[in-house]
């Protein structure tokens, strides 16, 4: 490992209970960060709302920390993608504090946009933190096809357990009782 850990991030947009989602998260770096003892934390993020930001806040709140941010497309059109001022303002004020913006080149879809940010991530982290349903992905580049070619690496994760929403919805699921439970592969 690098004198620095560098974490990246996947997961669901759409979530709820967030509370129970950002204990748990709290819980994967308390976890990441005994395991790697005074490495200062690297968050490579695309920023998209929920899984990303909430994980991105999280790790730039620690001492020394740094963010990478992937961008599927360039940023006037990625702020497309979010729906509210708040959002593309939370946004922006997160890209504000990026160490290092890469932009990937992909224009064919928005799709491969995302799936190429989402290489970048798997490419360049030493481990994830994940906030997923354990279901397919609902599109291509989606947070089941990342957490499919991570394991196909063995790349160590912390898996935040999460609702999604409901297919062709922005209606959140919630996993119960498994909503805000982390499990840890390949640590």
């Amino acid at each position: 490992m690098d004198a620095l850990i560098r974490i990246g991030v996947t997961g669901h947009r759409v979530l709820t209970e967030r509370e129970k989602i950002e204990a748990g998260v709290e819980e994967a770096l308390d976890h990441i960060e005994q395991t790697f003892p005074d490495q200062p934390m690297t968050i490579i993020s695309a920023l998209a709302e929920g899984a990303d930001r909430i994980v991105a806040h999280r790790v730039l709140a620690r001492p020394n920390s740094k963010l990478i941010v992937p961008l599927p497309f360039p940023t006037s059109d990625y702020l497309t993608d979010f729906k509210t001022e708040a959002s593309r303002n939370e946004f922006l004020a997160l890209l504000q504090l990026a160490n290092s913006v890469e932009e990937m080149t992909v224009t064919s879809t928005r799709d491969a946009g995302y799936e190429a940010a989402g290489e970048f991530v798997l490419n360049n982290s030493d481990l994830l933190v994940i906030i997923w349903d354990g279901k397919n992905a609902q599109g291509r580049g989606g947070t089941g096809e990342i957490v499919a070619r991570a394991r196909a690496r063995h790349l160590p994760f912390a898996w935040v357990h999460a609702g999604n929403r409901e297919t062709g919805t922005l209606h959140p699921t919630s996993l119960g009782d498994e909503q805000g439970r982390v499990t840890f592969e390949n640590f």
